[in-house]
């Protein structure tokens, strides 16, 4: 797997090299790739890496999907607040 994928994560461009997880690419965006908040609000990220536990959900090209379980491609929209 080389060279690089271009996304946009809620809009701003990310490079990753290929065959990141979205939840990589979440986390080398600089966020801590969250989609949910914990009831007083405060941030949730990917627990488990192995899509059991959920907490990664985004939407991806207008389809809700897992982070952890999904490898970003070209092109690729991700909105973590959808």
């Amino acid at each position: 797997m080389s060279g690089e994928t271009s996304l946009h994560i809620d809009g701003r461009r990310v490079r990753v090299k290929a065959g990141t997880s979205v939840a990589a690419a979440l986390r080398i965006a600089g966020g801590v790739g969250v989609a949910r908040t914990s009831v007083s609000g405060q941030p949730r990220a990917p627990f488990c890496g192995m899509g059991v536990c959920q907490e990664c959900r985004v939407r991806i090209d207008g389809r809700r999907m897992l982070a952890c379980q999904t490898v970003c491609a070209e092109g690729m929209q991700v909105e973590t607040t959808a």
